[in-house]
């Protein structure tokens, strides 16, 4: 497997690249910057296209992809209208704009980089090869730990040029969480439930990827990231979206059918016991991690409440630092919702919420006959379970090897997609 063009050797080199530029502090900054040259591409490849360019060479981006970037554009102009609103001086106005093109952005950014000539396949192999790399470097980030090395290295200089936040050029080997002592890793993520969050995302991937020797590399390095970062969502997403995925893309057959009919039936009759025991389990959940848990609840009721004071166009700006009730956190994180709500307003809201549900829907019909929809959805589904969790905007820099699978299959033109590929993604939702 080896890229075959420029688009498809940036994509390869910045995937299998990652740790270098992570501990050369140029992680951020170097996905950042891929998804704008990728798009900078893409306009300069549809500007030269004509109706004499062959079929195999054009270029066609499908409406959604431009819905989703004028709803991203909607929610920076939310965002403008939110700091004149509430009297935001320059300097953060400006900042909030520079931001929306570091995270926000690269979501539409990385859809319409889709619409490139990119070979899903290439995708699949190069997350297995990240991935093999975090179970050769695993044992290392412990190893820092049981020889007493500090857990943070440094920040990259870098941040000092776009202020974003220095979480996202901090190289870490470890950290100690606060209030269970528990030891966790962030590998290449700027916080434990980040790199759980791309640990269920390469587990999609490379359960898509052809050959069998790569396919169990993946699967077993996607799976420990998921298991060193201690995210206690990350541990249940991937059987939840792996069941949903499958519902749906068996809908329609007859087996399906009874299944449902007969789970149906057996709730009816133990609901009761199934109810309690998912009381329970939500109990045991929370509990895990009870200041976290506190943390987060604290966060979401003062956005709900406080988004009322500006419902149409929000705050402008996440609210910084936040009392000492959530620990300093901004008011407006760790909740993309509630976040939109409290920094976008309704408007911001309303702009994310239409593309997503209207992406749900073509990937759910799309699932029933393309392996790679299956892949996008699973996707998709993991990131939307983790919307609840944290500001997914802020780590499109992470995770966006799976915008551009969904991006291909809701272009419905996968090239060159082998039968072995597709026979293996329909054996894995049997």
């Amino acid at each position: 497997m080896k890229p075959q063009n420029f688009e498809e050797r940036l994509i390869w080199y910045c995937i299998i690249g990652t740790y270098g530029f992570y501990f050369a502090g140029l992680f951020f900054v170097v996905n950042f910057t891929l998804g704008w040259i990728l798009f900078f591409f893409l306009c300069k490849r549809l500007w030269n296209q004509t109706k004499h360019t062959p079929l195999e060479k054009r270029i066609n981006v499908p409406w959604i992809h431009w819905l989703w970037l004028v709803c991203i554009i909607v929610i920076a102009i939310a965002r403008f209208v939110g700091s004149i609103n509430n009297d935001l001086d320059t300097n953060q106005t400006i900042r909030g704009i520079i931001s929306w093109s570091t995270d926000w952005a690269l979501i539409a950014l990385f859809l319409l980089a889709g619409c490139l000539k990119i070979r899903p396949q290439l995708i699949y192999r190069s997350v297995c090869i990240l991935c093999l790399q975090s179970l050769i470097l695993i044992p290392f980030f412990y190893s820092a730990l049981i020889l007493h090395l500090p857990a943070h290295l440094y920040f990259s200089p870098i941040e000092r040029l776009l202020q974003n936040g220095e979480v996202f050029y901090s190289v870490n080997l470890y950290a100690i969480e606060y209030g269970t002592n528990e030891t966790r890793l962030f590998l290449f993520a700027p916080w434990g439930p980040a790199l759980g969050l791309i640990g269920n995302v390469y587990f999609f991937l490379a359960l898509a990827e052809p050959s069998k020797k790569w396919r169990g590399i993946g699967v077993v390095g996607s799976l420990a990231m998921t298991v060193v970062s201690v995210s206690r969502l990350s541990l249940i997403a991937i059987p939840i979206v792996f069941l949903i995925v499958l519902f749906l893309s068996k809908i329609t057959k007859p087996t399906t059918q009874i299944v449902i009919g007969v789970a149906s039936f057996l709730f009816g009759i133990f609901s009761t016991v199934i109810l309690g025991a998912a009381r329970e389990g939500k109990d045991k959940f929370y509990s895990a991690r009870p200041d976290s848990s506190r943390v987060h609840h604290a966060l979401a009721e003062i956005a709900s409440e406080r988004w009322k004071e500006t419902p149409i166009w929000g705050h402008g700006a996440p609210e910084v630092p936040g009392p000492q009730i959530v620990a300093g956190m901004p008011i407006g994180s760790h909740h993309t919702w509630l976040g939109l709500l409290f920094i976008n307003g309704l408007v911001g809201f309303t702009a994310f919420l239409v593309p997503m549900v209207l992406t749900f829907i073509s990937l759910a019909i799309k699932a029933y006959k393309s392996a790679t929809a299956r892949v996008a959805l699973s996707f998709f589904l993991i990131l939307f379970l983790f919307t609840f969790n944290d500001s997914q905007q802020t780590l499109a820099h992470l995770y966006w090897p799976g915008l551009i699978i969904m991006a291909i299959a809701l272009k419905g033109e996968v090239q060159n997609t082998s039968n072995r590929q597709v026979s293996n993604l329909e054996n894995t939702y049997i």
